[in-house]
Parts: structure tokens; C-alpha cells; sequence
């Protein structure tokens, strides 16, 4: 058996009772946060952004006068239908909602998603916008997707991003081959 030293004690008792320096590393400052009196009165405060989020959505460019208000409609009830993975059924859930918001009097009778934006512009008054990156679409356009072999992808986008059958922050990551709306 090993007979305790006195600096064996020692060594054991600063283990325990003196501060690791991993453990400090644990307590983090309170977030800084900015005031401001709202137009009440109320004195409100929010927490400060101090970190870059590339793919996170700020505000879209929604407010565009020009485009149809039921299309901000059919955005909300895509949106709102939209469940939370894919069911390969996109361009039936844009169809749906843009039936439903009453942008289009009939539904669209194409049925692959690549096909969306000729008929939308062909047989209900839609136009093709010059823009190219989907998150600066206004709400309510309709974004179509390309794809080689495959029946492509069509989603409608919302305030929070985008949606068809299901919802997301981020955009397609095929071909855009165009965003379409209706003035």
C-alpha cells in the first residue's frame, strides 16, 4: 500500500477546490440588448445581432405594389398547408393554393413541375420576372425548378421562405428556370 504524502494532499486539494480553468469557459456574458420606447409608450428591448447568418432570411421583398395581393394570399395558404417534409407533390400543393387564394379560376392541367411557369404565363396571365435569386423574389411569386431527368420542383414564395408541400427557409437547390407572378 503507498503511504500519502503531504504533497500528494496537497496536489489532491487543489484539484478540487481551485477553479479549472475549462469550467469558466461555461458562464457566458448576458446578451447585450438595445432599447427603445415604441409608439405607445412602452419601453421594449431586443436582443443585438452580433453574428453573420448567410442563409438566414432578413425581410423578402414583398411590398412590390405591382404584383397581384391574392398571390400574398395563396403564399399564406401554401404556407400554411406546407408540412414540414417533402411529399414529391409539389406543384399539386401550388396548384391547390393558388386555386384557393383565387389567383387562377381553374387548376393548371400540367403535370410536371418544369412545365408550371409556360402554362401559368400561356394560359393564366402570368409574366416572367426579371429576377434571378430566389430570395429576392416578392411574396407570392412563384419560383419554378429544372431538372434533367426528373419532373423538376415548383415552390410559392412566403414571408419566412419558401413553400410548396413542404416548408423551407432556403430555396431549391436545382436549375431556376424562372420566378412568375401576376400583376
Amino acid at each position: 500500500m503507498r503511504k500519502i504524502t503531504p504533497c500528494l494532499i496537497l496536489v489532491l486539494c487543489c484539484a478540487v477546490f481551485c477553479p479549472r480553468p475549462a469550467a469558466a469557459l461555461n458562464f457566458s456574458a448576458p446578451k447585450p440588448k438595445f432599447g427603445y420606447t415604441d409608439g405607445s409608450g412602452k419601453k421594449q428591448s431586443i436582443e443585438i445581432v452580433d453574428k453573420y447568418y448567410p442563409k438566414k432570411l432578413v425581410q423578402p421583398f414583398g411590398n412590390d405594389s405591382k404584383i397581384d395581393p391574392k398571390l400574398r394570399r395563396a403564399a399564406t395558404i401554401a404556407e400554411e398547408r406546407a408540412r414540414a417534409h417533402s411529399l414529391s407533390k409539389c406543384w399539386h400543393y401550388v396548384k391547390e393554393a393558388l386555386v384557393a387564394a383565387g389567383v387562377v379560376k381553374s387548376r393548371p392541367q400540367t403535370t410536371l413541375a418544369k412545365q408550371a411557369g409556360q402554362e401559368l404565363v400561356n394560359n393564366y396571365g402570368f409574366k416572367k420576372l426579371p429576377v434571378t435569386d430566389p430570395y429576392q423574389a416578392p411574396v407570392g411569386a412563384v419560383l419554378v425548378y429544372g431538372a434533367k431527368r426528373a419532373a423538376g420542383h415548383v415552390e410559392i414564395r412566403t414571408e419566412n421562405g419558401f413553400a410548396s408541400d413542404f416548408r423551407s427557409k432556403t430555396p431549391s437547390r436545382r436549375p431556376l428556370l424562372g420566378i412568375f407572378a401576376k400583376s
